[in-house]
């Protein structure tokens, strides 16, 4: 886990510092500077552009890891070669699709709100932008070089809307040129990552493809389904809304998932080089190593996005009261989304032994169904409870969907994530939550989140420590302490 640790850490560092900015970004600045309608606007491109990414990016990201480490030295440049091709199979059919028919596409998605009809180009230019990011993205971490992607994807992007947002307010621009800059920071991000990509490993360009071509492409098809599901899973409901109520109800609920999204990133940034480790376990066919990597993977990601559902959940009353009142009807939004998060965070590295196995269809088919299923939630809830309908259908899905891939790794590996440890920190939270449910302190809600969750993490951390729950944390923990002595 050495490697595992180091690049995680770094990787949680960068992620926490892109996702403070997001929470400055979608927390204050955008909620005071645009109005409800233009921030649901944006919400609702990025959003669209996350769902069309595994379909622009012809599944090749996920693809270039499962296979690369397999591939003899000869066959490596056809091979990187075919994954910078594959992407074109989609995205050109597509533009001349939109080209061609752009009055039905955007009719469709503007039948509730005309807002949207102007903007279905800058959809797919970020979907484009997206996806060839996740493929030089991907080239890096299967160098096991994860960090400076991980910057661009958590960072880089939210330090231009940032900028963007800062010369919008002084009326430097537009919100025309707002819109259209967004793109290009999209497309610039995809540039930059590019050219680091190159640098690991300047491209060969061999249209002598390997001879496993065929089986390389099948699994790229397939994988589509399987990265649209898991995406239609996190985003549609933000498309949907704008289906069925007004756009502004899209900002209101995109602020509330992102501070429930803040438990994640302990899982975004150790699944950065867990991937490919499991990957590489797979092909060499070991076992234990594999069920080792599983079992603290998901103890030690249970361990940070439980203490970070409690923060979040007992401090988020504090919290609205920082935004403005329109955006402050959303704390069962935020905890339906966070047990969503919390329940796919103990998975461990799930998806990628799933994904990377030869059963890798199975679960497809399982996702695609899941994916149906939050479809018609969200048809059915949407129109009656409108966003909170929207998260009890996510959440429902999403647990659903982890308990079936739960027990399909057990079924066909014969192991589970959950060690004597998982029910330790159960107990753990439960008592945390428990004392601190109704502490309340009377102050300004900045102080009274600081002190309450200084207060927990002390607590939490304390007894993780004294009762050697976990032995990474606990020797992450004595070395933090011995540095100080």
């Amino acid at each position: 886990m050495g490697i595992v640790l180091k690049q995680s850490f770094q990787n949680t560092v960068i992620t926490y510092i892109g996702f403070g900015i997001g929470a400055i970004n979608t927390l204050f600045l955008y909620t005071q500077i645009l109005s409800p309608e233009y921030y649901g606007l944006v919400t609702f491109i990025l959003a669209t552009a996350a769902i069309l990414m595994p379909l622009m990016a012809f599944g090749a990201h996920n693809t270039l890891v499962k296979f690369y480490s397999s591939q003899p030295k000869n066959d490596k440049s056809g091979f990187l070669t075919l994954m910078l091709l594959c992407p074109l199979l989609v995205l050109v059919p597509l533009a001349i699709l939109v080209w061609l028919g752009y009055d039905t596409v955007a009719s469709f998605v503007s039948e509730k709100n005309t807002i949207v009809y102007d903007y279905v180009w800058h959809v797919f230019l970020v979907g484009l932008a997206m996806a060839y990011f996740e493929v030089f993205y991907a080239w890096g971490k299967v160098q096991l070089r994860s960090v400076f992607g991980n910057l661009m994807k958590e960072v880089f992007a939210r330090l231009g809307a940032m900028l963007l947002l800062a010369l919008l307010y002084f009326e430097l621009i537009s919100l025309d040129v707002f819109f259209m800059a967004l793109v290009g920071i999209y497309l610039l991000r995809t540039l930059i990552m590019k050219l680091y990509a190159y640098r690991l490993r300047w491209p060969k360009l061999d249209f002598n493809f390997p001879k496993a071509t065929k089986e390389i492409l099948t699994y790229s098809l397939l994988i589509i389904l399987g990265g649209s599901a898991a995406l239609i899973l996190l985003e549609i409901d933000k498309f949907m809304i704008n289906q069925f109520i007004k756009i502004e109800n899209v900002a209101f609920y995109g602020v509330a998932v992102y501070i429930a999204m803040v438990i994640i990133v302990p899982s975004r940034a150790m699944h950065q080089i867990t991937y490919p480790l499991t990957a590489e376990f797979l092909n060499k066919n070991d076992l234990e190593g594999l069920k080792a990597l599983y079992q603290k993977s998901s103890l030690t990601l249970f361990i940070a996005s439980g203490l970070l559902f409690l923060l979040i959940v007992l401090n988020v009353e504090d919290l609205f009261l920082l935004l403005p009142e329109a955006y402050r009807g959303g704390f069962y939004v935020v905890c339906l989304i966070g047990l969503a998060k919390v329940a796919d965070s103990l998975l461990g590295n799930n998806n990628s032994i799933l994904y990377n196995s030869k059963y890798y269809k199975t679960v497809l088919i399982f996702g695609v169904c899941l994916a149906i299923v939050t479809i018609l939630l969200n048809l059915w809830l949407i129109p009656k409870m409108g966003i909170e309908g929207a998260a009890l259908a996510s959440c429902i899905a999403i647990v659903i969907f982890n308990i079936l891939k739960v027990g399909y790794v057990q079924l066909k590996f014969g192991m589970l994530p959950f060690t004597k440890g998982t029910f330790r920190i159960l107990a753990l939270l439960l008592l945390v939550g428990a004392l601190f449910w109704y502490l309340q302190f009377p102050f300004h809600p900045i102080i009274n989140i600081l002190l309450k969750s200084t207060l927990m993490i002390l607590m939490y951390v304390g007894m993780l420590y004294r009762f050697n729950i976990s032995e990474d944390v606990t020797g992450l923990i004595s070395k933090i302490l011995r540095r100080r002595e």
